[in-house]
């Protein structure tokens, strides 16, 4: 027998939950052309996986890599993870289609140069694979893209013609090979959306086998219950699956009420609706500023908003609004915990990897007035880490069945145009932090059950048959670490440290990771729904 490579003497822990088996897996054109003792094999390249396992790559069920993989095509970030696929296209956001509106609205790189050239999914595809990309992308469409694209920017319900366009273009990204459709109801102007017109958008695309509706749920304080039972109705009133996007406990009344959570999907999977979640393992979000200010004051867009900020008059009433009203329906500001990730401008470059209250003192300024001046600042190019979350609610979220993983966060380089941020540690860390946190030191879960949440179950969910397992046939997404050894290493105060523990990582067979290192091979392809 001849492959293009070879891995022999591994454990095999092949991604549909079963128990792990000693094997050599052979590989050939992209694809695990053989299982078993193939110790007569003759092979271009042969990896000695003694002591390793080998998994199938990790598929993330939820990142934002739409614009960062066209900047850094390596994605160094996650594939030195074992991410050989991101999810994207989620929390109400994609890169398409653009409508009326043009661009500017969807391009939401504080920094990134490329011209926009594309105007729906095939031509964004299109220029990710003739840029090159490390891995595979699997794409979603935003309910915030479809929005702007009929120019609907404002807290408004759709006229019955930009209903009748928004479903167009939701199912002509269906056809595209968008797997889904996503929201983001916390997140203008995907906000703004009611549930009529959510299930609306939905119901349009009910039709396409596997196609399914995920969401950043409208989860303010005291909603956790029923930004849940939305998502639910939803997928009911409109006939299709959903999944639920990174489960978390924001509110701290509310802390230990994940079984109270989890069991509205309980329910309705057992009154038949295909439904599960997805979720990251750290105690802290990702986010923006804007995300928290009262809902008026972000209606129509970042220009609009800006107006508004620059208006002595308006900016007054934003702030008696926040402080009167808090943030997320009703938290008080806890600002000590809102740590700055990026901002776009030169000049206020010192004020990343500090927090609001922080940077209020050094200005010896109000914090509200402070978490204002930046926005205004930084024309809304602003970021930041929320402490928000407590370890037991995580850890529960994590263990339970219907639980798979997924980052929320993006595919960078330590070294790439975004090294100056201080982005979140699951853009490096989540899948390491996993397997060595969570399974090794912990027991939390077994290894067969981690790897199963990291790829056989995200592979069930888009209905990728070709991928998420250890099988012959399916295509050479492959894992290869040291159970004993994996680990994150990116933390708050420094993200940019790559995981350890990966000693090989394929991508439609072709090596991206070799001895721990990037290849800068670029195997990865968009994969499309259906295909």
């Amino acid at each position: 027998m001849e492959f293009d490579t070879l891995i022999a003497n591994g454990m095999v822990v092949d991604g549909a939950g079963r128990l792990r088996y000693e094997a050599d897996v052979g590989i050939a054109g992209g694809k695990i052309a053989a299982i078993g003792q193939l110790e007569d094999a003759v092979a271009d390249r042969v990896i000695d996986a003694s002591g390793q396992i080998v998994a199938p790559g990790f598929i993330d069920m939820h990142s934002h890599s739409d614009r960062t993989l066209l900047d850094d095509p390596g994605g160094e970030s996650k594939v030195h993870q074992g991410v050989t696929t991101e999810v994207v296209g989620n929390c109400g956001y994609s890169p398409y289609p653009v409508g009326i509106m043009g661009p500017e609205p969807l391009n939401r790189s504080h920094i990134s140069p490329i011209e926009w050239d594309w105007t729906d999914l095939d031509g964004w595809a299109n220029r990710l694979e003739a840029n090159g990309l490390s891995i595979n992308v699997a794409p979603q469409v935003g309910h915030s893209a479809l929005r702007y694209a009929v120019g609907l920017a404002d807290s408004r319900a759709p006229s019955a013609d930009q209903l009748r366009e928004m479903r167009r273009l939701t199912a002509e990204a269906v056809e595209q090979g968008a797997f889904s459709m996503s929201t983001g109801l916390t997140v203008a102007p995907s906000m703004y959306g009611d549930t009529d017109e959510v299930a609306s958008l939905a119901e349009s695309f009910s039709q396409y086998d596997g196609a399914f509706y995920v969401t950043h749920a409208r989860v303010w304080a005291g909603n956790h219950v029923g930004a849940i039972e939305e998502a639910m109705e939803i997928g009911r009133r409109a006939g299709v699956p959903v999944q639920y996007s990174h489960m978390a406990i924001i509110d701290p009344r509310a802390y230990g009420s994940g079984e109270e959570m989890v069991g509205v999907i309980e329910k309705a999977r057992a009154d038949g609706l295909d439904a599960t979640y997805d979720v990251y393992p750290y105690t802290a979000a990702g986010s923006h500023l804007a995300q928290s200010v009262p809902q008026w004051l972000q209606e129509g867009g970042d220009e609009a908003m800006l107006g508004r900020l620059r208006d002595p008059v308006q900016r007054r009433r934003a702030l008696d609004d926040m402080r009167e009203n808090g943030h997320f329906g009703g938290l008080p500001w806890q600002l000590d915990g809102v740590v700055i990730s990026y901002v776009q401008s030169e000049k206020n470059q010192d004020v990343i990897g500090k927090s609001v209250a922080d940077i209020a003192a050094e200005r010896e300024a109000d914090a509200l007035e402070t978490y204002i001046a930046l926005m205004d600042e930084e024309d809304n190019q602003v970021g930041a880490v929320i402490h928000n979350r407590v370890e037991s609610d995580v850890r529960y979220f994590l263990s339970h069945p219907m639980a798979m993983i997924g980052s929320d966060g993006n595919a960078i380089s330590p070294t790439g145009i975004y090294a100056n941020d201080k982005p979140h540690p699951r853009f490096y860390g989540t899948y390491p932090r996993i397997l060595g946190r969570y399974v090794r030191e912990q027991s939390l879960m077994s290894l067969e059950t981690a790897v199963h949440k990291m790829a056989g179950m995200p592979a069930e969910r888009l209905r990728l048959s070709d991928r998420g397992r250890i099988e012959e046939g399916l295509a050479a997404d492959v894992a290869v670490f040291d159970p004993g050894a994996v680990i994150d290493h990116s933390t708050f105060e420094d993200p940019h440290r790559l995981s350890e523990g990966m000693s090989y990582v394929l991508v439609n067979g072709s090596v991206v990771i070799a001895d721990g290192e990037h290849t800068q091979s670029r195997g990865g392809r968009v994969l499309r729904r259906g295909s």
